[in-house]
């Protein structure tokens, strides 16, 4: 946002309105984060403030500030849409397009508020009014942090606030490993820490309440789901909608997976199958100059980031992967140069 956006944006939270904060289709930690951190924020400001998802997102997430004011529109589609078409803003965030958000995007599209979208993904669309976009930023709970000091309201941040976006900064950078992270970025997680995040906690609340079906799911899926192809520097895990019922899949047991296909010695591309919701979901993760988010929009209807991007087949499971397999061979000279 230049200045003069700013000062617009400040002058539209100078009194109360209706806002809708909206995220992507199965929000994770960063989604969830950068979204009740916001809410929190705004209701500090008096705004009337909805907080809608396009369906439902894991239960480790539950215990974030104003989770239960979240509205799921998959659920309850008649209040969601009410609350859209009474909206004077709408925030977007965490998505760089409304296909994301899947029918949810066709309210957000007919509505006459005015859009704002917050989002650290490449290639983004234009349909919002204002735009905080920055593809260098970690996470969007970073920009959410950005924004709250572009408002002038450093010091409106709270332990909600604070925990919030700690939690989404730490799963968007993989605990602070992946290369998003920068010295900004723990001069932020530093700010947020002295303004109340539980740093021990959250780390304990989002990694150590997995149930005894996720772990299971995680060893067979590390014992019998892994297919290592070392002439393509690629290796790969699928499960299918049976094998998730038979480990009593919960909604976040596979989140992470597919890094530990990258963690592998000389492994340069990873990628992560499964089987949800009648289609095929896919992820893909990539070290070095490798572009999954390319790979993702031109073969498997995705994107994201260039270094992790997901999609989506419509194809069956043994179709998919067959698919990805034959494709291989036109990247493999990427592959083998990739650092």
């Amino acid at each position: 946002m230049n200045t003069k956006q700013v000062k617009e944006v400040k002058s539209l939270l100078n009194k109360p309105k209706n806002i809708v904060i909206v995220t992507h289709w199965s929000p994770d930690g960063d989604a969830m984060g950068s979204s009740l951190g916001l809410y929190n924020y705004l209701i500090q400001k008096k705004h009337k403030v909805t907080v809608i998802t396009p369906n439902d997102y894991p239960s480790f997430l539950f215990w974030l500030a104003g989770n239960n004011k979240v509205i799921d529109f998959s659920k309850k589609t008649k209040p969601a849409k009410t609350a859209v078409a009474k909206a004077d803003l709408i925030f977007c965030l965490d998505f760089n397009s409304l296909k994301r958000i899947d029918s949810l995007g066709v309210e957000v599209a007919k509505s006459n508020a005015i859009k704002f979208m917050i989002d650290h993904h490449l290639q983004p669309e234009d349909f919002a009014q204002y735009m905080l976009h920055d593809i260098k930023a970690c996470s969007t709970c970073e920009l959410i942090y950005d924004f709250i000091k572009l408002m002038g309201d450093k010091k409106a941040l709270n332990k909600n606030i604070a925990n919030c976006l700690y939690t989404g900064i730490m799963t968007d950078t993989g605990s602070f490993r992946y290369p998003s992270t920068t010295s900004k970025t723990h001069r932020i997680i530093a700010e947020l820490i002295d303004a109340g995040a539980e740093n021990g906690d959250i780390h304990n609340r989002i990694y150590d309440g997995n149930t005894e079906g996720k772990i299971k799911l995680l060893g067979f899926s590390l014992s019998e789901k892994l297919t290592v192809m070392k002439d393509f520097k690629t290796a790969f895990f699928s499960l299918t909608a049976a094998e998730l019922k038979k480990y009593n899949y919960q909604k976040g047991d596979t989140e992470g997976v597919v890094n530990y296909a990258l963690s592998i010695e000389g492994i340069r591309f990873a990628a992560f199958f499964v089987e949800r919701d009648g289609i095929i979901k896919t992820s893909f993760r990539s070290k070095g100059t490798f572009d999954v988010n390319l790979f993702a929009r031109t073969h498997f209807t995705g994107g994201g980031h260039k270094n992790a991007a997901g999609g989506m087949s419509e194809l069956t499971m043994e179709k998919t992967i067959n698919k990805f397999v034959d494709l291989l061979p036109a990247y493999k000279k990427q592959l083998n140069s990739s650092k």
